[in-house]
């Protein structure tokens, strides 16, 4: 279904907590699909496209980790269940605990739109198990235009940003450059990093050497420097070449709820596009991509207590090598799209002992692993009158191999289809429903991942997870409002799960992966109304719930991990005039008391934060945007502590919970030309 985003009240279907834009975006999508845009334009509180994420879209959850490169759950699933692209290329982290997410290797003064693409509706990318993200990010633009943009904000928050854009018709090119740094935030209770693990040891929940040391506990949280290049070439009238290349450089990020910092992350990703169109009948538009990704990401107990005499670092490396060919047709009724994808994804990680690798037998962590993917897919939208039937079909071919002698190979072969059918009942309704079957294979450190002590983690017989899912939804539009609602059920064949009962005679992790059914099922309510002219107002709202079919080994409790309780989100917007507006939106979340305890979760208790913000402008190039979040300084935590990750704990299973920030002001000017 194409739908255009304007200041018309049709733009806010599927976008949440975010104000309307005044250039219109076209875009391609199904329905459901929720649309995240001007995300360069309204998320410029920091690079953390985790954290705007789950302020404008109910659906996610944030998974806090550090000031920055927090990751996401959707609809309590993340990981390898939750598919991300960046302009179609895949990526990937290289650290196993989660510290350098796909999501974490975009700045969000880069991104132009996002789709969130929930359930098993997507066959043209690898591993789409219960939703996709795929992040499209600026473009250049005919003529000469610029932005430049600088931020401050509280705990010593600092941002300039950059982007250059120009051409002509046939030719043009953008360069973005970007650097910021902030120090340990401060949560509620006025405790930053060293203050929040103080206050976890005086409690027996953390060892007093996972402290930092004195001469490191003013280091700031991060610093990030970021570059981003394009250059669009059409060839012909009919023929354009797109090339793109974006590097991120983070150095010194502290993760106070882990006993490791990440002391640098670097990741370059390589884009190149090719699309033809109306090359013949059978030939609507033809496009041919090949991408490289790159992470590189040492993390080392170098800043800790427990590292001042002898510090351990844990240094991988990730490569992912892909390219797609895809070709699409009308025929009567019917728009038809085949392809091709391919991608081969290296994972490499090693022990360092005072920068000294290990010996041999207990260096390799993640041991050379590749997983290579080749598969077939066809796509077919077949519109009837008032109805229009999107089916997908996708076959995987995929093989896993370790370097290890002694770890097994895997092959998955697995068949996945849907069917949407949407009905447009008429100008103002159109209701939804949905079939799939998707699936996912395990990763690397699920499979092969071995500990520092020698300990093997990982779970080499892994079969892969196949998701069966039902979506039923409704999107209505009236004179001045529009609501959005969907239900979802889902049945998780083999799930992945982490069991902490599996230890040796050290209490070490040994083969912690095992596959179990579960069923999650849930819904999202979103919409907006607008009062007056001035005056609208949008609110969103989701609520999960997981149950494993069967308690994990040795262990008694069916909750499955990652659910967060029922989210709301909601928001007044106020145009005072053209160039002057005010927000404030609330955020909240019931008690987290759903929980996978055997396996490290906790109770959390609910919140509610209200942010504030004003934005004016001077004449048609400068900007001014002034913001408070959490303006009570209320103390809260939105991420729970699954041992998947991690985390600083004791024997007693008490893990330590990572806290939000508090009250944080901010400001950003914006200047165009």
């Amino acid at each position: 279904m194409k739908k255009i985003i304007t200041l018309s009240l049709a733009c806010t279907v599927g976008i949440l907590a975010a104000q309307v834009e005044l250039e219109p975006i076209t875009v391609e999508t199904k329905a459901g699909t929720e649309l995240i845009k001007d995300v360069s334009g309204e998320d410029i509180k920091s690079a953390d496209l985790g954290e705007a994420l789950f302020r404008q879209s109910p659906s996610v959850s944030l998974v806090r980790r550090s000031g920055i490169a927090n990751d996401i759950r959707v609809r309590g699933q993340k990981k390898d269940n939750i598919s991300v692209t960046i302009d179609g290329a895949k990526v990937h982290g290289a650290c196993p605990n989660r510290m350098d997410p796909p999501i974490s290797h975009i700045l969000t003064n880069n991104v132009d739109y996002i789709e969130i693409n929930e359930g098993p509706f997507n066959v043209e990318d690898f591993g789409v198990l219960s939703a996709d993200i795929k992040v499209h990010t600026i473009k250049p633009e005919e003529g000469f235009a610029g932005e430049l943009n600088l931020g401050a904000g509280n705990f010593g928050y600092k941002k300039a940003a950059i982007n250059l854009s120009g051409g002509t018709k046939d030719v043009r090119f953008l360069l973005s450059a970007s650097t910021e740094s902030g120090e340990q935030y401060e949560d509620g209770n006025g405790d930053d990093f060293v203050g929040q693990i103080d206050r976890n040891i005086k409690e027996g929940l953390v060892s007093p050497m996972a402290q930092y040391q004195d001469k490191y506990k003013d280091l700031d949280a991060f610093s990030k420097q970021t570059l981003m290049a394009k250059m669009f070439w059409n060839i012909t009238d009919n023929q354009e070449l797109k090339l793109s290349y974006t590097a991120n450089r983070s150095d010194d990020i502290l993760y106070p709820s882990t006993k490791m910092d990440a002391l640098y992350d670097d990741s370059d990703i390589y884009n190149v596009e090719y699309i033809a169109k109306d090359l013949g009948r059978y030939s609507k538009e033809l496009t041919l991509q090949a991408y490289q990704s790159e992470v590189e990401h040492p993390m080392s107990t170098k800043y800790r207590v427990m590292g001042a005499k002898m510090y351990m670092t844990h240094a991988l490396t990730t490569k992912t090598q892909g390219a797609k060919i895809k070709n699409s047709f009308d025929l009567d009724n019917h728009m038809v799209t085949f392809g091709l994808d391919y991608s081969l994804r290296n994972w490499d990680g090693g022990y360092y002992k005072n920068d000294m690798p290990l010996p041999l037998a207990k260096f390799h962590s993640i041991w050379d692993v590749d997983t290579e993917n080749t598969a077939f897919f066809v796509k077919d939208s077949v519109k009837m009158d008032k109805l229009t039937v999107d089916l997908g079909l996708r076959y995987d071919m995929t093989d896993i191999d370790s370097a290890n002698p002694s770890q097994q190979s895997n092959t998955y072969d697995e068949l996945n289809a849907y069917a949407l059918a949407t009905y447009h009942a008429n100008s103002s309704t159109q209701y939804f429903a949905g079939l799939g079957k998707s699936s996912r294979v395990p990763d690397g450190k699920e499979l092969y991942w071995v500990g520092a002590m020698g300990n093997v983690i990982g779970t080499a017989d892994l079969k892969n997870t196949v998701n069966y899912e039902f979506d039923l939804g409704v999107e209505k539009q009236y004179e001045n409002a529009m609501l959005k609602a969907k239900v979802f059920y889902s049945k998780l064949q083999d799930y992945i799960a982490y069991n902490a009962s599996n230890v040796n005679k050290m209490g070490a992790s040994v083969h912690a992966y095992e596959n179990v059914d579960a069923t999650l099922y849930g819904f999202d309510l979103s919409g907006t109304y607008v009062a007056t002219e001035s005056l609208y107002f949008d609110y969103g709202m989701a609520y999960q719930r997981g149950e494993k079919d069967n308690p994990l080994s040795n262990q008694v409790g069916t909750d499955m991990p990652d659910i967060a309780p029922f989210k709301f989100n909601a928001a007044v917007n106020y145009d005072v005039r053209d160039d002057l507006s005010f927000r404030a939106e609330v955020i909240a979340a019931d008690t987290w008391d759903t929980i996978d305890y055997e396996n490290g979760e906790q109770v959390l208790d609910a919140y509610t934060v209200l942010n504030l913000r004003v934005t004016k402008s001077f004449g048609k190039s400068f900007e001014v945007l002034v913001g408070v979040d959490n303006v009570f300084d209320s103390t809260y935590a939105v991420s729970n502590t699954y041992k998947d990750l991690i985390l600083l704990s004791t024997p007693n299973n008490e893990v330590m919970l990572m806290n939000e920030p508090g009250r944080y002001a901010y400001v950003n000017l914006r200047y165009t030309f």
